[in-house]
């Protein structure tokens, strides 16, 4: 599966490059993280629950951080398996200046998923994987508003970071957004009522003629 976007994060680059580091901001954006040590200067170690359809789990794993340009770009591997199977992924991530107190972040990537986690199918995987990606940035963008406010202000940073419940309810709207997107989907959502609306004449016509 290949992955490719941009978001734009309101705040200078040297800022966002710092929150990229602070393990706690990164699992806060991570869906159902349940740890995320940082155990070197450029590696991670996590476990986090992954609930794709009927299939759910929890994957132990790894991040690394490697071809360090601060503040520019930077390269991610994870490596994750559990009992729904395995995932690996490497993807390049660029921060530009856009001169105007905002950031622009872009990132490819390429990721390989298996075992019983492939089983669900492609459509099911990508609308998930769009709807952690899209809560993941907005998870930030609160984070970098809060960092940036402490570091106005002086005082701590005051960020709360949304819940696995709340991340799950996300997908299940953004799933059925998707879904509604499809040709047939929206065909059966016009033919359904009719018919039975069809159904209940005839049931009205056959029944009140006796």
């Amino acid at each position: 599966m290949n992955l490719e976007g941009e978001h734009v994060f309101r705040g200078p680059r040297q800022d966002v490059w710092d929150m990229f580091y602070d393990p706690n901001v990164l699992a806060s954006a991570l869906p159902g993280t349940q740890k995320l040590d940082k155990v070197s200067e450029n590696e991670y170690n996590g476990v986090i629950n992954v609930r794709i359809g009927p299939v759910s789990g929890s994957f132990s794993g790894k991040l690394t951080v490697s071809d360090e340009k601060p503040p520019e770009s930077c390269t991610l591997t994870v490596d994750g398996r559990g009992a729904p199977g395995f995932a690996k992924g490497v993807g390049h991530v660029s921060f530009f200046d856009q001169g105007d107190g905002t950031t622009l972040m872009k990132y490819t990537g390429e990721v390989t998923i298996g075992g019983t986690l492939a089983s669900v199918g492609q459509r099911m995987i990508d609308s998930v994987s769009k709807s952690m990606i899209r809560q993941g940035f907005e998870s930030l963008d609160k984070a970098l508003e809060a960092r940036l406010a402490a570091k106005t202000t002086g005082k701590a940073v005051e960020f709360s970071a949304p819940t696995e419940t709340d991340f799950a309810k996300g997908v299940a709207k953004d799933m059925g957004k998707d879904w509604m997107k499809i040709a047939e989907v929206r065909m059966l959502m016009y033919v359904i009522p009719i018919g039975l609306a069809l159904a209940l004449f005839v049931y009205l016509i056959t029944h009140l003629g006796k």
